[in-house]
Protein backbone atom coordinates (compact mmCIF):
# COMPACT_ATOMS: atom_id res chain seq x y z
CA UNK A 1 0.00 0.00 0.00
CA UNK A 2 1.29 3.12 -1.09
CA UNK A 3 0.29 6.93 0.08
CA UNK A 4 1.43 9.89 -1.67
CA UNK A 5 0.75 13.59 -0.91
CA UNK A 6 0.26 15.54 -3.91
CA UNK A 7 -0.79 19.29 -4.55
CA UNK A 8 -3.74 20.54 -5.29
CA UNK A 9 -3.33 24.09 -7.21
CA UNK A 10 -5.67 26.65 -5.99
CA UNK A 11 -9.13 27.91 -7.83
CA UNK A 12 -8.61 30.93 -10.15
CA UNK A 13 -10.86 33.44 -9.15
CA UNK A 14 -12.94 34.62 -12.66
CA UNK A 15 -14.19 38.34 -13.81
CA UNK A 16 -11.92 41.49 -14.59
CA UNK A 17 -8.84 41.39 -11.93
CA UNK A 18 -9.36 44.62 -9.41
CA UNK A 19 -5.91 46.64 -9.95
CA UNK A 20 -6.53 48.75 -7.21
CA UNK A 21 -5.97 45.04 -5.08
CA UNK A 22 -2.60 44.68 -5.66
CA UNK A 23 -1.22 46.25 -2.88
CA UNK A 24 2.22 45.25 -0.78
CA UNK A 25 0.03 43.52 1.73
CA UNK A 26 -1.28 41.11 -1.66
CA UNK A 27 2.18 40.37 -2.65
CA UNK A 28 3.16 39.42 0.29
CA UNK A 29 -0.19 37.31 0.85
CA UNK A 30 0.33 35.64 -2.89
CA UNK A 31 4.76 34.80 -1.61
CA UNK A 32 3.44 33.40 1.77
CA UNK A 33 0.91 31.02 -0.36
CA UNK A 34 3.74 29.54 -2.47
CA UNK A 35 6.08 29.89 0.19
CA UNK A 36 3.33 27.51 2.34
CA UNK A 37 3.11 25.07 -1.09
CA UNK A 38 6.89 24.06 -1.26
CA UNK A 39 6.41 21.24 1.54
CA UNK A 40 3.65 19.84 -0.19
CA UNK A 41 5.40 19.69 -3.58
CA UNK A 42 8.49 18.35 -2.16
CA UNK A 43 6.37 15.48 -0.41
CA UNK A 44 4.49 15.31 -3.87
CA UNK A 45 8.24 13.67 -4.80
CA UNK A 46 8.53 11.02 -1.73
CA UNK A 47 6.49 7.71 -1.28
CA UNK A 48 6.53 5.25 1.88
CA UNK A 49 4.86 1.98 1.39
CA UNK A 50 3.29 -0.07 3.67
CA UNK A 51 3.98 -3.95 2.80
CA UNK A 52 3.87 -7.53 4.70
CA UNK A 53 3.31 -10.90 3.92
CA UNK A 54 1.62 -13.57 6.27
CA UNK A 55 2.25 -17.43 5.80
CA UNK A 56 1.48 -20.27 7.60
CA UNK A 57 1.57 -24.17 6.84
CA UNK A 58 0.83 -27.60 8.56
CA UNK A 59 3.85 -29.85 8.35
CA UNK A 60 5.07 -33.41 8.95
CA UNK A 61 8.34 -34.87 9.79
CA UNK A 62 9.56 -38.53 9.94
CA UNK A 63 11.96 -37.88 12.93
CA UNK A 64 12.36 -34.63 15.37
CA UNK A 65 15.07 -34.70 18.10
CA UNK A 66 16.76 -32.46 19.78
CA UNK A 67 20.25 -30.64 18.47
CA UNK A 68 23.13 -32.85 18.73
CA UNK A 69 21.29 -35.67 19.70
CA UNK A 70 21.23 -39.04 18.03
CA UNK A 71 18.44 -40.84 19.94
CA UNK A 72 15.16 -40.27 20.78
CA UNK A 73 13.69 -39.60 17.77
CA UNK A 74 10.03 -39.13 17.06
CA UNK A 75 7.67 -38.24 14.59
CA UNK A 76 6.13 -34.76 14.86
CA UNK A 77 3.28 -32.37 13.40
CA UNK A 78 3.20 -28.63 13.64
CA UNK A 79 2.29 -25.06 12.35
CA UNK A 80 4.64 -23.19 10.51
CA UNK A 81 5.05 -19.63 10.38
CA UNK A 82 7.12 -18.14 7.44
CA UNK A 83 7.15 -21.39 4.83
CA UNK A 84 7.08 -20.46 1.50
CA UNK A 85 7.92 -17.21 2.68
CA UNK A 86 8.93 -15.55 6.02
CA UNK A 87 5.58 -13.85 8.14
CA UNK A 88 6.54 -9.81 7.93
CA UNK A 89 5.80 -6.10 7.43
CA UNK A 90 7.55 -3.26 6.99
CA UNK A 91 7.69 0.01 5.80
CA UNK A 92 9.90 1.67 3.05
CA UNK A 93 10.38 4.67 0.97
CA UNK A 94 11.99 7.60 -0.76
CA UNK A 95 12.21 10.87 -1.77
CA UNK A 96 13.60 12.68 -4.61
CA UNK A 97 16.72 15.01 -3.72
CA UNK A 98 17.09 16.15 -7.27
CA UNK A 99 19.43 15.42 -9.94
CA UNK A 100 18.64 11.74 -9.92
CA UNK A 101 19.49 11.22 -5.96
CA UNK A 102 16.91 9.59 -4.04
CA UNK A 103 17.29 8.58 -0.30
CA UNK A 104 15.90 5.50 0.40
CA UNK A 105 15.08 3.42 3.95
CA UNK A 106 13.58 0.03 4.89
CA UNK A 107 12.72 -1.04 8.17
CA UNK A 108 11.37 -5.11 8.28
CA UNK A 109 10.00 -6.90 11.05
CA UNK A 110 9.34 -10.68 11.58
CA UNK A 111 6.90 -11.91 13.43
CA UNK A 112 5.02 -15.88 13.83
CA UNK A 113 1.57 -16.36 12.17
CA UNK A 114 0.74 -18.70 15.27
CA UNK A 115 1.70 -17.02 17.87
CA UNK A 116 1.66 -13.31 17.39
CA UNK A 117 4.99 -13.15 18.71
CA UNK A 118 8.28 -11.30 17.01
CA UNK A 119 10.57 -13.12 14.76
CA UNK A 120 13.60 -11.56 17.12
CA UNK A 121 13.87 -10.76 20.76
CA UNK A 122 15.18 -6.72 21.21
CA UNK A 123 14.86 -6.24 17.25
CA UNK A 124 11.67 -4.11 16.34
CA UNK A 125 13.28 -4.22 13.38
CA UNK A 126 15.12 -7.68 13.16
CA UNK A 127 14.92 -8.45 9.12
CA UNK A 128 16.13 -5.00 8.00
CA UNK A 129 16.31 -1.59 9.53
CA UNK A 130 18.35 0.82 6.42
CA UNK A 131 18.88 3.80 5.29
CA UNK A 132 20.81 5.50 2.30
CA UNK A 133 21.09 7.57 -0.39
CA UNK A 134 20.51 5.94 -4.39
CA UNK A 135 21.45 7.33 -7.78
CA UNK A 136 20.76 5.89 -10.89
CA UNK A 137 24.59 7.13 -12.48
CA UNK A 138 26.90 6.07 -9.30
CA UNK A 139 24.72 3.72 -6.86
CA UNK A 140 23.72 3.00 -4.08
CA UNK A 141 24.70 3.46 -0.63
CA UNK A 142 23.02 2.79 2.98
CA UNK A 143 23.63 1.89 6.35
CA UNK A 144 22.42 -0.53 9.21
CA UNK A 145 21.39 -4.15 9.54
CA UNK A 146 20.93 -5.59 6.05
CA UNK A 147 21.76 -8.47 3.81
CA UNK A 148 25.16 -8.90 2.37
CA UNK A 149 26.45 -8.87 -1.08
CA UNK A 150 26.85 -12.15 -1.00
CA UNK A 151 23.05 -12.84 -0.19
CA UNK A 152 21.91 -10.65 -2.36
CA UNK A 153 23.62 -10.73 -5.64
CA UNK A 154 23.57 -14.31 -5.29
CA UNK A 155 20.37 -15.47 -4.34
CA UNK A 156 18.28 -14.76 -8.01
CA UNK A 157 19.85 -18.62 -8.59
CA UNK A 158 19.64 -19.85 -5.02
CA UNK A 159 17.78 -23.09 -4.41
CA UNK A 160 15.24 -21.30 -1.88
CA UNK A 161 13.75 -19.33 -4.89
CA UNK A 162 11.21 -22.14 -5.34
CA UNK A 163 11.83 -24.66 -3.35
CA UNK A 164 11.88 -22.01 0.06
CA UNK A 165 14.67 -21.72 2.44
CA UNK A 166 12.51 -23.78 5.10
CA UNK A 167 12.41 -27.23 2.97
CA UNK A 168 14.90 -26.33 0.13
CA UNK A 169 17.94 -24.70 1.59
CA UNK A 170 20.81 -26.76 1.10
CA UNK A 171 21.48 -28.72 4.56
CA UNK A 172 21.01 -26.16 7.59
CA UNK A 173 21.41 -23.52 5.09
CA UNK A 174 24.58 -23.79 5.70
CA UNK A 175 25.99 -21.62 2.70
CA UNK A 176 23.50 -18.84 3.72
CA UNK A 177 22.03 -19.02 0.55
CA UNK A 178 18.52 -18.29 2.18
CA UNK A 179 17.45 -15.02 4.39
CA UNK A 180 18.88 -15.91 7.99
CA UNK A 181 22.22 -14.57 8.02
CA UNK A 182 21.71 -10.41 8.13
CA UNK A 183 24.77 -8.42 9.11
CA UNK A 184 24.53 -5.24 12.02
CA UNK A 185 26.20 -2.17 11.67
CA UNK A 186 26.93 -2.53 7.94
CA UNK A 187 28.14 -0.11 5.80
CA UNK A 188 27.27 -1.38 1.89
CA UNK A 189 27.94 -0.06 -1.47
CA UNK A 190 26.56 -1.46 -4.70
CA UNK A 191 27.24 -0.11 -8.49
CA UNK A 192 24.42 0.66 -11.36
CA UNK A 193 23.88 -2.30 -13.64
CA UNK A 194 26.50 -1.77 -16.15
CA UNK A 195 25.91 -3.52 -19.37
CA UNK A 196 24.10 -6.51 -17.34
CA UNK A 197 27.17 -6.07 -14.55
CA UNK A 198 26.39 -5.32 -10.64
CA UNK A 199 28.93 -4.98 -7.88
CA UNK A 200 28.12 -4.46 -4.09
CA UNK A 201 30.86 -4.98 -1.34
CA UNK A 202 30.19 -4.39 2.31
CA UNK A 203 31.72 -3.99 5.92
CA UNK A 204 30.08 -4.41 8.83
CA UNK A 205 31.87 -3.01 12.23
CA UNK A 206 31.32 -4.83 15.40
CA UNK A 207 32.90 -1.86 17.73
CA UNK A 208 34.90 -3.59 19.83
CA UNK A 209 37.44 -1.43 21.90
CA UNK A 210 41.04 -1.92 20.96
CA UNK A 211 40.39 -3.59 17.26
CA UNK A 212 38.74 -3.16 13.60
CA UNK A 213 38.28 -6.58 12.69
CA UNK A 214 37.26 -8.49 15.98
CA UNK A 215 33.46 -9.46 15.26
CA UNK A 216 33.42 -7.60 11.70
CA UNK A 217 32.00 -8.93 8.59
CA UNK A 218 32.75 -7.88 5.17
CA UNK A 219 31.26 -9.35 2.08
CA UNK A 220 31.77 -8.88 -1.86
CA UNK A 221 30.17 -9.99 -4.98
CA UNK A 222 29.09 -9.69 -8.71
CA UNK A 223 26.12 -11.01 -10.57
CA UNK A 224 26.24 -10.73 -14.60
CA UNK A 225 22.85 -11.02 -16.44
CA UNK A 226 22.41 -11.23 -20.37
CA UNK A 227 19.04 -12.55 -21.54
CA UNK A 228 18.41 -15.78 -20.28
CA UNK A 229 21.26 -16.36 -18.66
CA UNK A 230 22.69 -15.37 -15.57
CA UNK A 231 25.71 -15.83 -13.03
CA UNK A 232 26.92 -14.38 -9.63
CA UNK A 233 29.86 -15.16 -7.49
CA UNK A 234 30.64 -13.76 -3.70
CA UNK A 235 32.58 -14.36 -0.65
CA UNK A 236 31.47 -13.41 2.86
CA UNK A 237 33.89 -13.90 6.33
CA UNK A 238 32.39 -13.36 9.80
CA UNK A 239 34.16 -13.21 12.39
CA UNK A 240 33.25 -14.01 16.28
CA UNK A 241 33.49 -11.14 18.85
CA UNK A 242 34.82 -13.80 21.16
CA UNK A 243 38.61 -13.36 20.95
CA UNK A 244 40.30 -16.53 19.91
CA UNK A 245 36.87 -17.91 18.94
CA UNK A 246 34.40 -19.60 21.62
CA UNK A 247 30.42 -18.77 22.95
CA UNK A 248 29.29 -16.35 20.35
CA UNK A 249 30.05 -13.15 21.07
CA UNK A 250 27.20 -10.62 21.45
CA UNK A 251 29.11 -8.09 19.86
CA UNK A 252 29.35 -10.17 16.33
CA UNK A 253 27.95 -8.27 13.91
CA UNK A 254 26.42 -11.66 11.86
CA UNK A 255 23.89 -12.18 14.45
CA UNK A 256 19.82 -13.04 15.45
CA UNK A 257 19.59 -13.14 18.91
CA UNK A 258 22.66 -15.26 18.37
CA UNK A 259 24.89 -17.16 16.29
CA UNK A 260 22.94 -18.03 12.96
CA UNK A 261 22.69 -21.14 11.01
CA UNK A 262 23.46 -23.87 14.58
CA UNK A 263 22.26 -27.32 12.87
CA UNK A 264 23.03 -30.79 13.41
CA UNK A 265 25.79 -30.32 10.16
CA UNK A 266 27.38 -27.33 12.12
CA UNK A 267 26.53 -28.06 15.78
CA UNK A 268 30.84 -29.38 16.73
CA UNK A 269 32.05 -26.16 15.13
CA UNK A 270 29.77 -23.26 16.51
CA UNK A 271 32.28 -22.12 18.90
CA UNK A 272 34.67 -21.03 15.62
CA UNK A 273 36.71 -17.99 15.39
CA UNK A 274 35.52 -16.98 12.19
CA UNK A 275 33.11 -18.64 9.13
CA UNK A 276 34.01 -18.12 5.45
CA UNK A 277 31.82 -18.49 2.99
CA UNK A 278 32.26 -18.61 -1.58
CA UNK A 279 29.81 -19.54 -3.68
CA UNK A 280 29.04 -19.29 -7.59
CA UNK A 281 24.94 -19.42 -8.66
CA UNK A 282 23.57 -18.92 -11.71
CA UNK A 283 20.46 -19.93 -14.24
CA UNK A 284 19.10 -19.92 -17.72
CA UNK A 285 15.42 -19.51 -18.60
CA UNK A 286 14.65 -21.73 -21.64
CA UNK A 287 11.52 -20.10 -22.43
CA UNK A 288 8.62 -18.58 -20.31
CA UNK A 289 7.71 -22.19 -19.12
CA UNK A 290 11.08 -24.04 -17.89
CA UNK A 291 14.30 -22.35 -16.22
CA UNK A 292 17.30 -23.91 -14.18
CA UNK A 293 19.55 -23.13 -11.55
CA UNK A 294 22.83 -24.28 -10.34
CA UNK A 295 24.78 -23.46 -7.36
CA UNK A 296 28.28 -24.75 -5.97
CA UNK A 297 29.31 -23.41 -2.02
CA UNK A 298 32.34 -23.48 -0.13
CA UNK A 299 32.00 -23.21 3.98
CA UNK A 300 34.63 -23.08 6.30
CA UNK A 301 34.61 -23.03 9.97
CA UNK A 302 38.06 -22.01 10.98
CA UNK A 303 39.00 -22.51 14.63
CA UNK A 304 41.04 -20.03 17.76
CA UNK A 305 42.59 -21.12 20.38
CA UNK A 306 39.68 -21.70 22.60
CA UNK A 307 37.41 -22.98 20.16
CA UNK A 308 36.77 -26.93 21.37
CA UNK A 309 38.09 -28.35 17.34
CA UNK A 310 41.35 -27.76 15.87
CA UNK A 311 41.13 -28.23 12.44
CA UNK A 312 38.96 -25.71 10.09
CA UNK A 313 35.61 -28.12 8.90
CA UNK A 314 34.93 -27.70 5.46
CA UNK A 315 32.07 -28.21 3.37
CA UNK A 316 31.81 -28.15 -0.13
CA UNK A 317 28.12 -28.46 -2.01
CA UNK A 318 26.65 -28.64 -5.35
CA UNK A 319 22.88 -28.23 -6.44
CA UNK A 320 20.50 -27.81 -9.01
CA UNK A 321 16.66 -27.16 -9.49
CA UNK A 322 14.42 -27.37 -12.21
CA UNK A 323 11.30 -25.10 -12.46
CA UNK A 324 8.63 -25.68 -14.71
CA UNK A 325 5.51 -23.26 -14.91
CA UNK A 326 2.72 -25.00 -17.66
CA UNK A 327 0.18 -22.43 -16.77
CA UNK A 328 -0.02 -19.05 -15.33
CA UNK A 329 -1.24 -19.98 -12.07
CA UNK A 330 0.51 -23.14 -11.10
CA UNK A 331 4.89 -23.97 -10.64
CA UNK A 332 6.54 -27.10 -9.89
CA UNK A 333 10.20 -27.27 -8.79
CA UNK A 334 12.18 -29.93 -8.30
CA UNK A 335 16.01 -30.02 -6.58
CA UNK A 336 19.17 -31.88 -5.62
CA UNK A 337 22.08 -30.77 -3.77
CA UNK A 338 25.04 -33.06 -2.27
CA UNK A 339 27.28 -31.65 0.87
CA UNK A 340 30.83 -32.97 1.74
CA UNK A 341 32.67 -32.47 4.42
CA UNK A 342 36.18 -32.57 4.43
CA UNK A 343 38.30 -34.98 6.42
CA UNK A 344 39.90 -32.90 9.75
CA UNK A 345 39.29 -33.10 13.82
CA UNK A 346 40.72 -36.72 13.54
CA UNK A 347 37.35 -37.23 11.47
CA UNK A 348 37.91 -40.11 8.86
CA UNK A 349 35.08 -40.65 7.48
CA UNK A 350 33.56 -37.08 6.75
CA UNK A 351 29.97 -35.95 6.69
CA UNK A 352 27.97 -36.56 3.59
CA UNK A 353 24.27 -34.92 3.07
CA UNK A 354 21.91 -35.58 -0.07
CA UNK A 355 19.02 -33.93 0.00
CA UNK A 356 16.07 -34.48 -2.67
CA UNK A 357 13.23 -31.50 -2.64
CA UNK A 358 9.44 -31.03 -4.61
CA UNK A 359 7.83 -27.87 -4.10
CA UNK A 360 4.46 -26.74 -5.34
CA UNK A 361 2.69 -23.25 -5.65
CA UNK A 362 -0.77 -22.51 -6.89
CA UNK A 363 -1.73 -18.87 -7.20
CA UNK A 364 -5.66 -17.87 -5.90
CA UNK A 365 -3.98 -14.47 -6.69
CA UNK A 366 -1.13 -12.03 -7.40
CA UNK A 367 -1.48 -11.87 -3.98
CA UNK A 368 -2.59 -15.00 -2.22
CA UNK A 369 -1.37 -18.63 -2.57
CA UNK A 370 -1.63 -22.27 -1.84
CA UNK A 371 1.74 -24.45 -1.61
CA UNK A 372 2.47 -27.54 -1.17
CA UNK A 373 6.57 -28.59 -0.32
CA UNK A 374 8.64 -32.51 0.56
CA UNK A 375 12.02 -32.75 1.26
CA UNK A 376 14.02 -35.81 2.01
CA UNK A 377 17.89 -35.66 3.46
CA UNK A 378 19.83 -38.84 3.85
CA UNK A 379 23.52 -38.27 6.03
CA UNK A 380 26.02 -40.29 6.11
CA UNK A 381 29.37 -40.61 7.66
CA UNK A 382 30.97 -38.75 10.75
CA UNK A 383 30.85 -35.01 12.42
CA UNK A 384 31.48 -33.47 16.08
CA UNK A 385 28.99 -33.70 18.67
CA UNK A 386 28.25 -30.21 20.67
CA UNK A 387 31.31 -28.32 21.98
CA UNK A 388 31.97 -29.46 25.50
CA UNK A 389 34.33 -28.54 28.60
CA UNK A 390 34.58 -31.94 29.31
CA UNK A 391 38.12 -33.18 28.23
CA UNK A 392 36.09 -37.14 28.07
CA UNK A 393 33.81 -35.62 25.11
CA UNK A 394 35.69 -32.72 23.44
CA UNK A 395 35.70 -33.28 19.90
CA UNK A 396 33.62 -36.47 20.42
CA UNK A 397 32.77 -37.85 17.03
CA UNK A 398 29.07 -38.67 16.28
CA UNK A 399 26.67 -39.95 13.78
CA UNK A 400 26.07 -37.02 10.63
CA UNK A 401 22.09 -36.54 10.92
CA UNK A 402 19.96 -34.61 8.72
CA UNK A 403 18.80 -31.01 8.98
CA UNK A 404 16.74 -30.51 6.34
CA UNK A 405 16.73 -27.04 4.96
CA UNK A 406 16.78 -24.04 7.38
CA UNK A 407 13.58 -24.89 9.10
CA UNK A 408 14.09 -27.82 10.81
CA UNK A 409 17.70 -26.62 12.68
CA UNK A 410 16.77 -26.94 15.96
CA UNK A 411 14.58 -30.80 15.37
CA UNK A 412 16.96 -32.98 13.03
CA UNK A 413 16.42 -36.11 12.68
CA UNK A 414 18.14 -38.28 15.31
CA UNK A 415 18.20 -41.29 12.79
CA UNK A 416 20.27 -40.86 9.32
CA UNK A 417 17.12 -40.10 7.23
CA UNK A 418 14.32 -37.54 7.96
CA UNK A 419 11.89 -36.92 5.82
CA UNK A 420 9.34 -34.01 5.86
CA UNK A 421 6.28 -32.63 4.25
CA UNK A 422 4.01 -29.66 4.46
CA UNK A 423 1.12 -27.63 2.55
CA UNK A 424 0.33 -23.78 3.63
CA UNK A 425 -1.24 -20.55 2.43
CA UNK A 426 0.15 -16.89 2.03
CA UNK A 427 -1.17 -14.18 1.19
CA UNK A 428 0.52 -10.50 0.34
CA UNK A 429 -0.14 -7.02 0.86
Amino acid sequence: MSRRQQHHSPSVPTGKPNVASRTPRFHSLCVGAMLGTLPLLAHAQSSVTLYGILDDSISWQSSQTSLGSTSGGRSSVKLGSGVWAGSRFGLKGSEDLGGGTKAIFQLESGFNVNTGGAQYTNALFGRQAWVGLSNATYGTLTAGRQYTPYFLLLSPYSPTTWLTGYYGAHPGDLDSLDTLYRANNTLMYTSPNISGLVFSASYSLAGVPGTLSQGSTWSGALQYVNGPFGIAAGFVRTKNSTIGGGPWGSDSTMNSGGESGISAVTNGYQDAQSQQRFAVTGGYKFNNAWDISVSYSNVQYIPGVNSRFTDSAIFNTAGAVLHWKPVVAWDFATGYSYTRATKANGITSPAQYQQVNLSEYYSLSKRTGLYALQAFQRANGKTLGTPSLNPATVNQQINATPSIGDGYQSSPASSRSQFAAGVGIIHRF
